[in-house]
């Protein structure tokens, strides 16, 4: 147990340290990893020059403080992602769309000869298999293109379109599922409207450009997923370069 804590212990100064020589590296030369090689780190030769790195250093700490969370929570969403990634790079594409179609058109079947579903019950959970399939081959395509920049830009945007439509677009066709879908998505665009757009001055050209009714709720969806995705991607990307699993 003590060996366990030690290692978290060592592995969150590991991290420390480096986000702290990245911090000094924004101003300064040959800061990151440069400790152990023969030039050593760069410090200035001026009792000024070194005033100035010394005040630079100190603020770095609160700065650091304030993005090592993020980089915990990168690193916990790149396991999880990492997970999948693995999954559906065994099962390749035809695999994931092949499983996908496997799995939702089971559910479509149950819908329709086991379950009491109210009308249009069956029609909405295979629309929603439908997206969820859609969706899925994207992201997996997406990333298979390889680069750090379509993964953030395109995969991770996909991949949480595949897990938020399918309930929305089933909930257009459901009324059971309609009662609890549409007016959490109606609470949530309004929270949206007051907290994110309010301030920037465009909550009033929202409210009278869209009515958030029908189809507007799945353009409502994909416009949330996308944000997400990329917010996702840029916590993995922060946790790669602050601790790198190599």
């Amino acid at each position: 147990m003590a060996t366990g804590s030690d290692g978290v212990v060592s592995g969150i100064r590991v991290d420390l340290r480096r986000l702290h020589e990245t911090w000094m590296e924004i101003v300064y030369p040959r800061q990151r990893n440069a400790g152990d090689t023969v030039l050593g780190t760069w410090t200035p030769d001026s009792q000024f020059g070194m005033l100035l790195y010394r005040l630079w250093s100190a603020v770095g700490v609160p700065v650091i403080g304030l993005v090592y969370p993020l980089v915990l929570l990168g690193a916990f969403v790149r396991f999880q992602t990492r997970r999948i990634d693995g999954t559906a790079t065994r099962l390749g594409l035809l695999g994931v769309v092949l499983l996908s179609v496997l799995v939702w058109g089971g559910l479509t079947a149950l819908a329709r000869f086991e379950l009491d579903l109210v009308a249009g019950g069956v029609l909405a959970i295979g629309l929603a298999g439908a997206v969820a399939t859609v969706s899925a081959a994207l992201a997996v395509g997406t990333r298979a293109l390889g680069g750090r920049g379509t993964t953030v830009t395109l995969a991770y945007p996909f991949a949480m379109t595949a897990i938020f439509l399918p309930p929305v677009v089933a909930a257009l066709f459901s009324k059971t599922l309609a009662a609890v879908v549409l007016p959490n998505s109606t609470a949530l665009a309004q929270w949206l409207l007051d907290n994110l757009l309010a301030p920037v001055g465009l909550a009033d050209l929202f409210s009278r450009t869209f009515d958030l009714e029908g189809a507007a709720y799945v353009v409502m969806w994909v416009a949330i997923s996308f944000p997400v995705g990329w917010v996702l991607g840029l916590l993995v990307t922060l946790a790669d370069f602050a601790r790198p699993t190599e």
